[in-house]
């Protein structure tokens, strides 16, 4: 595949966040995007984005734990952008909770959106990224990988995501494609405002806390998490497979 040809990337939980940030992230560096959230028309606003910057980008509606939704989804973005070889998995939900306070349903919920979404949409993608010979997924993971209080679902499958990802990499290097993850800390977005929340502490108060404890002094952003998923996606990253980065400001041990 010519580098000079533009490159299909899908960005899941693309409408807001992390997602909206690295889809527009994503398109400044030339490739047309398509940005997947459950509700298409809150894709709107990162799409208008894109395309008001001279970028191409395709709103696109899909529960990424829906095998047969994910399917559809890949089958249209094929055909209307071109094959997708970039794969940026970040959507995801919160079900905070203490484990004896913990539902099933809670924990299925987010082991279906964040392990099974990412192993539908890889699964689906491949195909794509092997007949290109060239392909990039992305995982996002998170520092509750490590454990955290009141997350063991949401812990458990962001770490689970690291292992998808060294799987990944093994299984598809000879194919061209790579697979990293990128861990974030302390990042300001909605769901990081619903843990302040859950917790009883104003927003605003909580990531003023939680600067003290990085070392660089400060509380992430949307565009911090873009600008790594951006290196691994490129052309140059392509000797780097099977690494989870963790960007929060500073180690976390």
């Amino acid at each position: 595949m010519s580098t000079t040809e533009q490159r299909v990337a899908v960005v899941t939980g693309g409408a807001r966040g992390i997602g909206a940030a690295t889809a527009v992230r994503l398109a400044a560096e030339g490739r047309a995007v398509a940005v997947i959230d459950l509700d298409e028309a809150a894709c709107k606003d990162t799409v208008e984005r894109i395309t008001a910057a001279g970028g191409k980008a395709l709103a696109v509606g899909c529960d990424v734990s829906d095998e047969a939704q994910v399917e559809a989804a890949i089958a249209r973005i094929a055909e209307e952008l071109g094959a997708p070889t970039i794969l940026v998995n970040n959507a995801g939900v919160l079900r905070d909770n203490l484990l004896f306070k913990m539902s099933a349903s809670d924990w299925d919920t987010v082991m279906n959106v964040h392990l099974r979404g990412a192993f539908l949409m890889s699964r689906a993608v491949q195909k794509h990224m092997v007949d290109a010979n060239f392909g990039r997924i992305v995982n996002l993971s998170s520092s509750s990988a490590l454990g955290n209080r009141g997350q063991v679902n949401y812990s458990a499958a962001k770490a689970g995501l690291q292992g998808l990802t060294k799987t990944l990499a093994k299984e598809l290097g000879k194919f061209g494609v790579t697979a990293n993850s990128v861990a974030p800390g302390f990042i300001v977005t909605e769901m990081t405002k619903a843990t302040a929340d859950r917790v009883g502490m104003d927003f605003e108060e909580f990531q003023a806390a939680a600067a003290t404890q990085i070392p660089v002094q400060r509380v992430g952003r949307p565009e911090d998490i873009a600008n790594a998923i951006a290196f691994f996606t490129g052309d140059a990253a392509g000797f780097v497979s099977g690494q989870v980065m963790y960007v929060a400001g500073g180690p976390l041990n």
